[in-house]
């Protein structure tokens, strides 16, 4: 997440190239950079071999349903995105483009993705696909305004990438193996401190729109903090869990150990009440550069040396 945007004064609709820009930040690029990037991590972990076309489409098809559901819940939430300040300046609070725009982008994308994975992947893929755009749109989206476990919630929804790969690499069989149901459980957990540092971060812009998530009713943050050291202590035995189950090598562990070290030491910086809006900050940070050396790891270790 970028650092906090100011507060955009209405504009009336932009046109050309601002407008295809506009359309652009609509399906909110770098997330669903990473949930193509996850998509992908499970296939290859899963060993398929090389598949161009299968590949091609796969990738096609998750970034279609990504951008669109980030779309779609644009829409759903631009009352609240209005009137907090990191969202303001989004196409649609700040009027540069019309709420039609982002339904219809939203649906089409939504869509030409899940049709795009049942016809030219399969089934099993197109149904985990179809299972993060109802989490994320119909559980996730709708709890923010009322329930304290809506970023449990939206850490399942963003979940389900790995599975959508796994199953690709599958083929016709309905059949997840362990290592993606573990994948799945990494990147449940690794969400938690992730979304817990940002929550904090911009805990008064949330509290202004009353969402009652666990950041707006710790005004010290201790039980957020625990709660994203409990979650980081998961993540990190999930990740050295594939190595006991004999799916990885000794080296991915040893690697895996090392990046743990560090996250665990940033989770716990974080419990310290001195400079928690500092220590969330490296947090956050930590988690970004994490994830993507945890999961080439074990890619690498999957595809290069394991028999």
């Amino acid at each position: 997440m970028s650092a906090a945007e100011p507060a955009a004064p209405p504009a009336t609709p932009s046109s050309g190239a601002s407008s295809w820009r506009d359309l652009l930040d609509l399906t909110k690029p770098r997330l669903s950079l990473l949930s193509v990037l996850t998509t992908l991590v499970g296939y290859a972990a899963a060993r398929p071999g090389w598949h161009a076309r299968e590949f091609a489409f796969l990738c096609l098809g998750t970034c279609a349903c990504a951008g669109g559901v980030a779309a779609v819940n644009q829409w759903m939430e631009s009352d609240t995105d209005a009137r907090m300040d990191r969202t303001a300046g989004r196409p649609l609070p700040s009027g540069r483009l019309p709420g039609g725009n982002a339904f219809v982008l939203g649906w089409g994308l939504t869509a030409f993705g899940l049709g795009c994975l049942f016809a030219q992947v399969n089934g099993l893929s197109a149904f985990f696909a179809l299972a993060t755009v109802v989490s994320y749109l119909a559980l996730y989206t709708p709890a923010k305004r009322e329930s304290p476990w809506a970023t449990e919630i939206g850490a399942i929804a963003g979940a389900f990438p790995p599975l959508i790969g796994w199953a690709a690499a599958e083929g016709g069989r309905i059949h997840v193996g362990a290592l993606g149901w573990i994948l799945f459980s990494i990147l449940t957990t690794w969400q938690i401190p992730h979304f817990m540092a940002i929550a904090w971060t911009y805990r008064q812009d949330y509290a202004k729109v009353n969402f009652p998530m666990l950041t707006t009713r710790d005004p010290d943050g201790t039980r957020v903090a625990r709660w994203s050291l409990i979650n980081t202590i998961a993540v990190v035995v999930l990740c050295l869990l594939p190595s006991v189950l004999g799916l990885t090598t000794p080296g991915y562990a040893a690697v895996t150990a090392l990046l743990g070290a560090w996250f665990l030491a940033r989770a716990f910086d974080f419990l310290s009440p001195a400079g928690r809006d500092a220590s969330a900050r490296k947090l956050f940070l930590c988690s970004i550069a994490w994830l993507p050396l945890q999961l080439g790891a074990l890619v690498i270790d999957r595809l290069y040396f394991v028999p």
